[in-house]
């Protein structure tokens, strides 16, 4: 077997799943084999299939799981999916192969302009991510990946965004136990159309998007696919590209949601193509912009470029915060400054009720590229934006999420 897919759904008070098996035949005569599996205690059937050598199918049914528990942030029940693969008629046997997913009952939907998970509608409260750490490098092991976790819920975090690359699968499990939502993207990010032109983009993005569903698609964490953060979607040839690449997602898995981060304002051209618009915007640090106006200008520009009707995303803002870097003038680059950056945003964000997310950007400080020019010229070769340092020290700014994160989730409960 080489692909295991879950897809749950709720109809008429019941949950039931398609599962969907990948099953080849790497043999030089023709096979034909069995797949069952189990799950939730129900054991079931795929049925059989003969194979030619070479050759790859697809087993696929579904099946009711009437005594199962939703997955959801507040409860994150979770089951084990076996599946196993035996000779036709010999199940009495050992299988010759076998599959084991852990996953999760839940839907996602964007219905009237907001986003739902299991028909509720919810506010993703996070932060962007960065796999860095100055003791691990980008391999954190899992302690040190469940203690970003902690932190980022005693901040009353339920998001994380990957970015701007697929995560370590651990990471990933990490948040399907804890009840985190996640966004996860492809690699490419910050592409200007000439590099985009690169001979080798379009199948590295493509291998990317395949690899990336195909490995993580039973998580039940992920509950939105993005591509393509920053890139050229203000021209008609990277209309192509964003096309072409939520085409492969959709094609490659239905029931998610897709969005991209884009920073190009009113002069973006593919909101028409995403389910969801999200916006990279700065207000506070690279512009003197109010960030309430700007959060309901973006809502209008979205709306007149294809995105009316939609849930809207604050995918990225912030400010840097130079840790210990302290100063009652609130000069740029204090902690004070970066504090009263973070507390106007969320401040606009948080009252705003058109708006289905809010990404930090963001949670840790990481390392950059040390190179010239104005804006990736960073002090020390770092983004000093997250909210905690390297070290995951928290700066001022912690104690402002916390405040704003954990009474927005508390009135969005009560609403509810």
């Amino acid at each position: 077997m080489r692909q295991l897919y879950f897809t749950p759904e709720y109809k008429s008070g019941e949950w039931s799943a398609e599962v969907r098996a990948v099953v080849s035949n790497p043999n030089d005569m023709e096979r034909t084999v069995q797949v069952t599996g189990t799950l939730a205690g129900i054991d079931f059937s795929l049925g059989t299939v003969t194979l030619a050598p070479g050759a790859e199918k697809k087993l696929q049914k579904s099946f009711a799981f009437p005594d199962v528990s939703s997955w959801s942030p507040e409860e994150p029940s979770l089951y084990q999916l076996h599946v196993r693969l035996y000779e036709d008629k010999d199940t009495g046997s050992p299988p010759l192969d076998d599959l084991i997913e852990r996953v999760g009952f839940r839907t996602v939907t964007t219905r009237d302009g907001k986003l739902q998970v299991n028909g509720k509608d919810v506010v993703l409260q996070g932060f962007n991510r960065h796999e860095d750490h100055p003791m691990a490098g980008a391999a954190l092991p899992v302690s040190l990946m469940l203690h970003d976790l902690d932190l980022m819920r005693d901040m009353g975090a339920n998001a994380v965004r990957t970015s701007h690359y697929p995560n370590d699968e651990r990471f990933l499990d990490l948040c399907d136990e804890l009840g985190f939502l996640v966004w996860e993207e492809n690699h490419a990010r910050g592409l200007s159309l000439e590099q985009m032109r690169n001979p080798n983009f379009v199948w590295q993005c493509e291998q990317v998007n395949r690899e990336m569903v195909e490995q993580h698609y039973n998580h039940p964490s992920i509950i939105l696919w993005a591509i393509l953060n920053e890139c050229a979607s203000d021209t008609e040839e990277g209309r192509e590209h964003y096309s072409r690449q939520l085409g492969q997602l959709r094609a490659l898995d239905a029931s998610r949601p897709l969005t991209f981060a884009s920073h190009h304002r009113e002069r973006e051209l593919c909101f028409d193509l995403a389910d969801i618009v999200s916006f990279n915007l700065y207000p506070g640090w690279y512009t003197d912009e109010d960030p309430k106006a700007l959060c309901e200008q973006a809502r209008a520009w979205a709306d007149r470029a294809g995105g009316a009707g939609k849930p809207m995303i604050m995918s990225e803002f912030g400010g840097d915060g130079y840790y210990g870097l302290r100063d009652k003038a609130r000069i740029r680059g204090t902690e004070e400054r970066q504090a009263d950056i973070i507390e106007a945003n969320l401040a606009a964000y948080t009252s705003s009720p058109f708006l289905s997310g809010m990404y930090i950007w963001q949670f840790c400080d990481c390392r950059v590229t040390d190179a010239t020019g104005w804006l990736l010229s960073r002090a020390g070769a770092q983004n000093s934006k997250g909210i905690v340092d390297r070290y995951r020290r928290p700066k001022l700014a912690y104690d402002v999420v916390k405040r704003y994160f954990k009474v927005s989730r508390n009135v969005i409960s009560n609403e509810s």
